[in-house]
Protein backbone atom coordinates (compact mmCIF):
# COMPACT_ATOMS: atom_id res chain seq x y z
CA UNK A 1 0.00 0.00 0.00
CA UNK A 2 1.65 3.25 -1.17
CA UNK A 3 -0.34 5.75 0.92
CA UNK A 4 2.03 8.26 2.60
CA UNK A 5 2.65 7.55 6.29
CA UNK A 6 1.14 10.89 7.40
CA UNK A 7 -2.06 10.18 5.49
CA UNK A 8 -2.21 6.60 6.79
CA UNK A 9 -1.96 7.84 10.37
CA UNK A 10 -4.69 10.46 9.86
CA UNK A 11 -7.07 7.94 8.27
CA UNK A 12 -6.38 5.37 11.01
CA UNK A 13 -7.00 8.00 13.69
CA UNK A 14 -10.23 9.04 11.99
CA UNK A 15 -11.45 5.43 11.86
CA UNK A 16 -10.59 4.92 15.52
CA UNK A 17 -12.59 8.04 16.42
CA UNK A 18 -15.62 6.71 14.55
CA UNK A 19 -15.34 3.47 16.49
CA UNK A 20 -15.16 5.33 19.82
CA UNK A 21 -18.27 7.30 18.85
CA UNK A 22 -19.97 4.03 17.86
CA UNK A 23 -20.92 5.43 14.46
CA UNK A 24 -22.05 2.63 12.17
CA UNK A 25 -21.92 4.59 8.92
CA UNK A 26 -19.44 7.33 8.08
CA UNK A 27 -17.56 8.58 5.00
CA UNK A 28 -14.00 7.58 4.26
CA UNK A 29 -13.66 9.67 1.11
CA UNK A 30 -16.16 11.91 -0.69
CA UNK A 31 -16.52 11.71 -4.47
CA UNK A 32 -17.07 15.37 -5.37
CA UNK A 33 -18.32 16.21 -8.87
CA UNK A 34 -18.41 20.02 -9.30
CA UNK A 35 -19.33 19.65 -12.99
CA UNK A 36 -20.28 16.98 -15.53
CA UNK A 37 -18.71 18.55 -18.63
CA UNK A 38 -15.63 16.95 -20.13
CA UNK A 39 -13.22 17.57 -23.01
CA UNK A 40 -13.20 13.85 -23.92
CA UNK A 41 -15.93 11.31 -24.71
CA UNK A 42 -14.73 8.03 -23.19
CA UNK A 43 -16.93 5.05 -24.05
CA UNK A 44 -16.90 3.70 -20.49
CA UNK A 45 -18.19 6.94 -18.94
CA UNK A 46 -21.79 8.08 -18.71
CA UNK A 47 -21.26 11.49 -17.12
CA UNK A 48 -21.40 13.52 -20.34
CA UNK A 49 -24.79 12.05 -21.29
CA UNK A 50 -26.57 14.82 -19.37
CA UNK A 51 -28.49 17.56 -21.26
CA UNK A 52 -26.53 20.55 -22.56
CA UNK A 53 -27.97 22.83 -19.87
CA UNK A 54 -26.63 20.56 -17.12
CA UNK A 55 -23.22 20.26 -18.78
CA UNK A 56 -22.87 24.05 -18.65
CA UNK A 57 -23.36 24.19 -14.88
CA UNK A 58 -20.45 24.69 -12.46
CA UNK A 59 -20.78 24.12 -8.73
CA UNK A 60 -20.02 27.22 -6.59
CA UNK A 61 -16.91 26.97 -4.40
CA UNK A 62 -18.85 27.40 -1.15
CA UNK A 63 -21.23 24.60 -2.08
CA UNK A 64 -18.43 22.20 -2.98
CA UNK A 65 -16.41 22.87 0.17
CA UNK A 66 -19.53 22.91 2.33
CA UNK A 67 -20.57 19.43 1.19
CA UNK A 68 -17.19 17.96 2.14
CA UNK A 69 -17.25 19.66 5.53
CA UNK A 70 -20.83 18.50 6.09
CA UNK A 71 -19.77 14.89 5.60
CA UNK A 72 -16.67 15.13 7.79
CA UNK A 73 -14.64 12.85 5.48
CA UNK A 74 -10.83 13.13 5.76
CA UNK A 75 -10.30 12.62 2.01
CA UNK A 76 -11.84 14.04 -1.18
CA UNK A 77 -11.71 12.77 -4.75
CA UNK A 78 -12.66 15.58 -7.13
CA UNK A 79 -14.00 14.11 -10.35
CA UNK A 80 -16.53 14.98 -13.02
CA UNK A 81 -16.51 15.43 -15.98
CA UNK A 82 -13.11 17.05 -16.18
CA UNK A 83 -12.49 19.12 -13.00
CA UNK A 84 -9.82 21.29 -14.63
CA UNK A 85 -12.57 22.79 -16.82
CA UNK A 86 -14.07 24.35 -13.68
CA UNK A 87 -12.92 28.02 -13.57
CA UNK A 88 -12.54 27.94 -9.77
CA UNK A 89 -11.18 24.44 -9.29
CA UNK A 90 -7.95 25.83 -7.83
CA UNK A 91 -9.92 27.68 -5.15
CA UNK A 92 -11.92 24.57 -4.27
CA UNK A 93 -8.65 22.67 -3.83
CA UNK A 94 -7.02 25.50 -1.89
CA UNK A 95 -9.86 25.73 0.61
CA UNK A 96 -10.00 21.97 1.15
CA UNK A 97 -6.23 21.71 1.59
CA UNK A 98 -6.34 24.62 4.05
CA UNK A 99 -8.68 22.48 6.14
CA UNK A 100 -6.19 19.59 5.90
CA UNK A 101 -8.38 17.39 3.75
CA UNK A 102 -6.46 15.01 1.51
CA UNK A 103 -7.48 15.99 -2.01
CA UNK A 104 -7.12 13.92 -5.18
CA UNK A 105 -7.93 15.87 -8.34
CA UNK A 106 -8.98 13.31 -10.98
CA UNK A 107 -8.10 14.42 -14.50
CA UNK A 108 -7.48 13.18 -18.02
CA UNK A 109 -4.52 15.62 -17.97
CA UNK A 110 -5.37 17.36 -21.25
CA UNK A 111 -5.46 20.73 -19.44
CA UNK A 112 -3.04 19.87 -16.66
CA UNK A 113 0.12 21.56 -17.95
CA UNK A 114 -1.82 24.75 -18.71
CA UNK A 115 -3.30 24.81 -15.20
CA UNK A 116 -0.30 23.82 -13.05
CA UNK A 117 0.52 27.41 -12.12
CA UNK A 118 -2.86 27.67 -10.37
CA UNK A 119 -1.91 25.00 -7.82
CA UNK A 120 0.66 24.68 -5.06
CA UNK A 121 2.43 21.43 -4.15
CA UNK A 122 1.26 20.07 -0.80
CA UNK A 123 1.32 16.74 1.03
CA UNK A 124 -2.47 17.14 1.16
CA UNK A 125 -2.88 17.41 -2.62
CA UNK A 126 -2.30 15.08 -5.56
CA UNK A 127 -3.22 14.94 -9.21
CA UNK A 128 -4.90 11.62 -10.05
CA UNK A 129 -4.40 11.05 -13.77
CA UNK A 130 -6.60 8.53 -15.56
CA UNK A 131 -4.47 6.05 -17.52
CA UNK A 132 -6.11 2.92 -18.94
CA UNK A 133 -3.17 1.44 -20.83
CA UNK A 134 -0.11 2.29 -22.85
CA UNK A 135 -0.33 4.71 -25.80
CA UNK A 136 -2.46 2.82 -28.31
CA UNK A 137 -4.74 1.21 -25.73
CA UNK A 138 -5.29 4.38 -23.72
CA UNK A 139 -5.98 6.58 -26.74
CA UNK A 140 -8.48 4.02 -27.99
CA UNK A 141 -10.29 4.01 -24.62
CA UNK A 142 -10.66 7.80 -24.64
CA UNK A 143 -11.45 7.91 -28.39
CA UNK A 144 -8.74 10.46 -29.19
CA UNK A 145 -5.14 10.19 -30.37
CA UNK A 146 -2.38 11.98 -28.49
CA UNK A 147 -4.04 11.88 -25.07
CA UNK A 148 -1.56 9.37 -23.63
CA UNK A 149 1.47 11.40 -24.69
CA UNK A 150 -0.02 14.60 -23.27
CA UNK A 151 -0.85 12.85 -19.98
CA UNK A 152 2.69 11.53 -19.67
CA UNK A 153 4.17 14.97 -20.40
CA UNK A 154 1.84 16.54 -17.82
CA UNK A 155 2.73 13.98 -15.16
CA UNK A 156 6.46 14.48 -15.74
CA UNK A 157 6.10 18.25 -15.49
CA UNK A 158 3.99 18.02 -12.34
CA UNK A 159 6.54 15.70 -10.73
CA UNK A 160 9.33 18.09 -11.72
CA UNK A 161 7.51 20.92 -9.96
CA UNK A 162 7.11 18.92 -6.76
CA UNK A 163 3.49 17.79 -7.01
CA UNK A 164 2.33 14.39 -5.87
CA UNK A 165 1.11 12.46 -8.91
CA UNK A 166 -1.10 9.38 -8.72
CA UNK A 167 -2.92 7.41 -11.38
CA UNK A 168 -6.28 5.68 -11.74
CA UNK A 169 -6.60 2.79 -14.20
CA UNK A 170 -9.80 1.01 -15.17
CA UNK A 171 -9.53 -2.40 -16.81
CA UNK A 172 -12.03 -4.03 -19.18
CA UNK A 173 -12.64 -7.51 -20.58
CA UNK A 174 -10.45 -6.54 -23.52
CA UNK A 175 -7.50 -6.40 -21.13
CA UNK A 176 -5.18 -9.29 -20.39
CA UNK A 177 -2.81 -9.85 -17.47
CA UNK A 178 -0.01 -8.72 -19.78
CA UNK A 179 -1.65 -5.39 -20.71
CA UNK A 180 -2.18 -4.69 -17.00
CA UNK A 181 1.42 -5.61 -16.19
CA UNK A 182 2.74 -3.43 -19.01
CA UNK A 183 0.93 -0.24 -17.99
CA UNK A 184 1.52 -0.65 -14.24
CA UNK A 185 5.19 -1.43 -14.81
CA UNK A 186 5.46 1.73 -16.90
CA UNK A 187 3.71 3.91 -14.32
CA UNK A 188 5.60 2.37 -11.41
CA UNK A 189 9.11 1.96 -12.85
CA UNK A 190 9.42 4.49 -15.67
CA UNK A 191 7.23 7.41 -14.61
CA UNK A 192 7.69 6.76 -10.86
CA UNK A 193 4.19 7.98 -9.98
CA UNK A 194 3.56 8.19 -6.25
CA UNK A 195 0.57 5.85 -6.12
CA UNK A 196 -1.57 3.81 -8.49
CA UNK A 197 -5.24 2.94 -8.10
CA UNK A 198 -6.84 0.16 -10.13
CA UNK A 199 -10.43 -0.92 -10.67
CA UNK A 200 -12.33 -3.44 -12.78
CA UNK A 201 -14.80 -1.71 -15.09
CA UNK A 202 -18.39 -1.88 -13.90
CA UNK A 203 -21.28 -1.78 -16.39
CA UNK A 204 -23.29 1.04 -14.94
CA UNK A 205 -26.39 1.93 -16.88
CA UNK A 206 -25.38 5.33 -18.34
CA UNK A 207 -22.14 4.14 -19.93
CA UNK A 208 -22.39 4.10 -23.76
CA UNK A 209 -20.29 0.93 -24.12
CA UNK A 210 -22.00 -1.98 -22.34
CA UNK A 211 -20.06 -4.79 -24.05
CA UNK A 212 -16.61 -4.64 -22.48
CA UNK A 213 -17.18 -4.73 -18.74
CA UNK A 214 -15.81 -7.50 -16.55
CA UNK A 215 -17.75 -10.16 -14.66
CA UNK A 216 -16.74 -11.29 -11.18
CA UNK A 217 -14.92 -14.45 -12.22
CA UNK A 218 -13.21 -12.64 -15.10
CA UNK A 219 -12.01 -9.99 -12.68
CA UNK A 220 -10.60 -12.48 -10.22
CA UNK A 221 -8.78 -14.45 -12.88
CA UNK A 222 -7.40 -11.32 -14.53
CA UNK A 223 -5.94 -9.81 -11.36
CA UNK A 224 -4.74 -13.11 -9.95
CA UNK A 225 -2.54 -13.55 -13.02
CA UNK A 226 -1.48 -9.89 -13.16
CA UNK A 227 -0.44 -9.91 -9.49
CA UNK A 228 1.65 -13.07 -9.87
CA UNK A 229 5.45 -13.16 -9.74
CA UNK A 230 5.79 -10.49 -7.07
CA UNK A 231 4.15 -7.71 -9.09
CA UNK A 232 1.58 -6.92 -6.43
CA UNK A 233 4.23 -6.39 -3.75
CA UNK A 234 6.43 -4.33 -6.08
CA UNK A 235 3.84 -1.93 -7.47
CA UNK A 236 2.96 1.18 -5.44
CA UNK A 237 -0.75 0.40 -5.35
CA UNK A 238 -2.96 2.74 -3.35
CA UNK A 239 -5.18 0.00 -1.93
CA UNK A 240 -5.49 -1.96 1.27
CA UNK A 241 -4.02 -5.48 1.12
CA UNK A 242 -7.47 -6.95 1.74
CA UNK A 243 -8.97 -5.13 -1.26
CA UNK A 244 -6.24 -6.57 -3.46
CA UNK A 245 -7.07 -9.98 -1.96
CA UNK A 246 -10.69 -9.27 -2.92
CA UNK A 247 -9.78 -8.47 -6.53
CA UNK A 248 -8.01 -11.79 -7.01
CA UNK A 249 -10.63 -13.86 -5.21
CA UNK A 250 -8.80 -14.55 -1.95
CA UNK A 251 -11.47 -12.71 0.08
CA UNK A 252 -15.04 -11.53 -0.40
CA UNK A 253 -16.87 -8.62 1.19
CA UNK A 254 -20.28 -6.94 1.26
CA UNK A 255 -20.68 -3.52 -0.34
CA UNK A 256 -20.31 -0.43 1.86
CA UNK A 257 -21.15 2.28 -0.66
CA UNK A 258 -22.05 4.66 2.18
CA UNK A 259 -18.33 5.04 2.96
CA UNK A 260 -17.58 6.71 -0.39
CA UNK A 261 -20.59 8.97 -0.96
CA UNK A 262 -20.99 11.03 -4.11
CA UNK A 263 -21.92 14.71 -4.14
CA UNK A 264 -22.67 16.41 -7.47
CA UNK A 265 -24.66 19.26 -8.97
CA UNK A 266 -27.81 17.26 -8.16
CA UNK A 267 -26.94 16.67 -4.48
CA UNK A 268 -25.98 13.48 -2.63
CA UNK A 269 -26.47 10.52 -4.96
CA UNK A 270 -28.04 7.23 -3.88
CA UNK A 271 -26.42 4.76 -3.42
CA UNK A 272 -23.06 5.46 -5.15
CA UNK A 273 -21.61 7.35 -8.09
CA UNK A 274 -22.11 4.34 -10.39
CA UNK A 275 -25.85 3.99 -9.72
CA UNK A 276 -28.52 6.64 -9.45
CA UNK A 277 -31.60 5.94 -7.34
CA UNK A 278 -32.28 9.57 -6.63
CA UNK A 279 -30.65 12.46 -4.80
CA UNK A 280 -31.03 14.14 -1.42
CA UNK A 281 -29.89 17.62 -0.35
CA UNK A 282 -28.02 16.67 2.85
CA UNK A 283 -25.49 14.04 3.84
CA UNK A 284 -27.56 13.13 6.88
CA UNK A 285 -30.54 12.33 4.67
CA UNK A 286 -28.33 10.19 2.44
CA UNK A 287 -27.18 8.08 5.37
CA UNK A 288 -30.45 7.89 7.30
CA UNK A 289 -32.98 7.63 4.47
CA UNK A 290 -31.23 5.20 2.12
CA UNK A 291 -31.96 1.48 2.42
CA UNK A 292 -28.32 0.38 2.24
CA UNK A 293 -29.15 -3.25 2.90
CA UNK A 294 -30.73 -3.71 -0.53
CA UNK A 295 -27.53 -2.94 -2.47
CA UNK A 296 -24.54 -5.09 -3.33
CA UNK A 297 -23.84 -8.35 -5.13
CA UNK A 298 -26.54 -10.91 -4.42
CA UNK A 299 -29.06 -8.22 -3.48
CA UNK A 300 -29.56 -5.87 -6.43
CA UNK A 301 -29.23 -7.36 -9.96
CA UNK A 302 -27.47 -4.17 -11.09
CA UNK A 303 -24.67 -4.93 -8.64
CA UNK A 304 -24.11 -8.50 -9.86
CA UNK A 305 -20.76 -7.88 -11.55
CA UNK A 306 -19.54 -4.93 -9.49
CA UNK A 307 -16.18 -5.17 -7.76
CA UNK A 308 -15.46 -1.44 -7.90
CA UNK A 309 -13.42 0.25 -5.20
CA UNK A 310 -16.28 2.63 -4.31
CA UNK A 311 -18.22 -0.25 -2.77
CA UNK A 312 -15.60 -2.71 -1.62
CA UNK A 313 -12.42 -0.82 -0.71
CA UNK A 314 -14.11 0.70 2.37
CA UNK A 315 -15.23 -2.76 3.50
CA UNK A 316 -11.68 -4.00 3.18
CA UNK A 317 -10.36 -1.01 5.16
CA UNK A 318 -12.88 -1.59 7.95
CA UNK A 319 -12.04 -5.30 8.00
CA UNK A 320 -8.38 -4.35 8.29
CA UNK A 321 -9.05 -2.06 11.27
CA UNK A 322 -11.04 -4.82 12.95
CA UNK A 323 -8.20 -7.33 12.79
CA UNK A 324 -4.85 -6.98 14.57
CA UNK A 325 -3.25 -9.35 12.07
CA UNK A 326 -4.48 -7.37 9.06
CA UNK A 327 -3.66 -4.03 10.69
CA UNK A 328 -0.07 -5.14 11.20
CA UNK A 329 0.05 -6.42 7.64
CA UNK A 330 -1.15 -3.09 6.27
CA UNK A 331 1.26 -1.17 8.54
CA UNK A 332 4.21 -3.22 7.28
CA UNK A 333 3.28 -2.52 3.67
CA UNK A 334 2.82 1.19 4.36
CA UNK A 335 6.23 1.49 6.05
CA UNK A 336 7.86 -0.53 3.27
CA UNK A 337 6.37 1.65 0.50
CA UNK A 338 7.49 4.86 2.24
CA UNK A 339 11.17 3.87 2.43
Amino acid sequence: MAMPLRQSIKVATYLFEQKLRKREKFPLIVELEPLFACNLACEGCGKIQHPAGVLKQRMPVAQAVGAVLESGAPMVSIAGGEPLMHPQIDEIVRQLVARKKYVFLCTNAMLMRKKLDKFTPSPYFAFAVHIDGLRERHDESVAKEGVFDEAVAAMKEAKRRGFRVTTNSTFFNTDTPQTIIEVLNYLNDDLHVDEMMISPAYAYEKAPDQEHFLGVEQTRELFKKAFAGGNRARWRLNHSPLFLDFLEGKADFPCTAWAIPNYSLFGWQRPCYLMSDGYVPTYRQLIEETDWEKYGRGKDPRCANCMAHCGYEPTAVLATMGSLKESLRAARETVSSNR
